[in-house]
Order: structure tokens, then sequence, then C-alpha cells
């Protein structure tokens, strides 16, 4: 058995990868293949955060783009990732691995308020830790979440799942001769305005020589993949 290359790693899931194929809302065989994967992980000793979007039930960009004032559409998005950690953690539970939720937007009855040394010791006793409601702030994407609460927790790597395997020179979909790139650098991503993480995720990351891998979701097995060092979808590094 390939050992892990990595000790604590952040997850990054999109809302809209929650959905699977329904359009809307949240695929209970998704996030059961996404708690069984985790499992795995962990029981390598692997420690495992995970930040989740909300783009599957309502996204702050969107909601502003209609008219709702841009602040409180994005607290509605970090509403959002409440809805989808929540189910998460259900399914990871029924899987027997144990969580705790933290959230941005303090909400006692559903999840601890965000607390960095309390999370690094929920990991360091084996439990998955979800990290929801974004930064707690408007104007912040969670990936910005994903790069801040990564390093603030010490992470080696954040893991991007996504639908794709990796970062494409356009969308593949639209475009057949979309190259799809092994490795690149954080300031290639920027001048090249390749849509994977926001600038400011970017950036942050740059900063703090953080690197991320996009690859994947969907492919059952892939999260253990990577973190076993097998060479799967785009790695961004210095």
């Amino acid at each position: 058995m390939r050992k892990p290359v990595f000790k604590r790693v952040v997850l990054k899931i999109s809302g809209e990868a929650l959905q699977g194929r329904l359009g809307y809302g949240i695929d209970y065989n998704v996030t059961d293949s996404i708690a069984r994967q985790i499992k795995e992980v962990r029981a390598l000793g692997v420690e495992v955060a995970v930040v989740i979007g909300g783009g599957n039930i309502f996204r702050g960009v969107t909601g502003s783009a209609k008219g709702i004032d841009r602040a409180s559409a994005d607290y509605m998005g970090m509403l959002a990732t409440v809805i989808n950690g929540l189910a998460l953690q259900d399914a990871l539970e029924k899987n027997g691995v144990f969580t705790r939720v933290q959230t941005a937007i303090q909400m006692q009855q559903l999840a601890e308020p965000y607390i960095r040394r309390r999370a690094i010791r929920h990991m360091e006793k084996g439990r998955c830790v979800i990290f929801v409601g974004g930064t707690g702030n408007p104007y912040f994407t969670t990936d910005t979440t994903a790069a801040l609460r990564a390093i603030e927790i010490g992470a080696e790597v954040i893991l991007k799942a996504t639908k794709v395997d990796g970062i494409y020179s356009s969308d593949p979909v639209k475009n057949r001769r979309a190259r799809r790139f092994d490795t690149l650098r954080y300031i290639d991503v920027l001048k090249k305005g390749l849509k994977v993480m926001d600038a400011t995720a970017i950036s942050l990351c740059m900063d703090n020589n953080l690197p991320i891998i996009v690859f994947d979701l969907f492919k059952e097995g892939n999260i253990k993949r990577v973190i076993t060092g097998e060479k799967i979808g785009t790695t961004v590094k210095g």
C-alpha cells in the first residue's frame, strides 16, 4: 500500500459538485461517495479539513446580479454552505467518520464557532473538520476561505475537487482542443486568467507557498490517489 505524502490537507468542494446530476440541491449519492473517500484517507492517518461551497443552493454573485444587495446576497450564500456542511457531516458520520462543523457565522444550535486552535485539536484527535460560512465576510469566495483556513491550520496542500480532471487552457466542454496542464505556477494562473480559484485565493497560496492540486472528484478513489502521490490532475505551485 502506498503511503500518504501529506499529513494534513484541506479538501475544497464546490456546492455545484454536491448537486451531481440533479441540477439543484444535494445528491446524497455524491455526499456518500465523498464520505467514503474521506474515510479511506483518514484510515491512512491523514488529517482532513473540508471547505464547502454553496452554489448548488444559492450563489451570492448571481443573486447580486439579479438585484439583491451584494452583502446580503453573500450572506445568503454563506448560509447555503452551512446546509451543505451539515449534509456532508451526516454522510461522514453514517460512514463512521467523526466530524465537527465549524462556522464563521455563529449559530450555536447547529455548529461550533470557528476557532483555529480547536479545529487543529479536532484533527489531531482524528476528526474531520468541515468549515462553513465562508470567511464570515461578504465579497469573499469559498476559494479564499479554503486558502485562508489551510494557511491558518498549517495544511500542506489544498485539494481542489472539481468536475474535470485538471486545469485546461479553456473550457474543455466547449473546446475539444483545450490543453490540460500537468503543472502551473501561481503567476501563470493569474496571468492567463484561468478560472481555477479566484485571484485572492491564488495570491494567498502564492504568498505562503501553499500548493493546490486540482482533480476530478467524481472518479471514485481519486482523493486517496492524490494523497498517496499519484500524478493526477494539475498541480499549482511556485
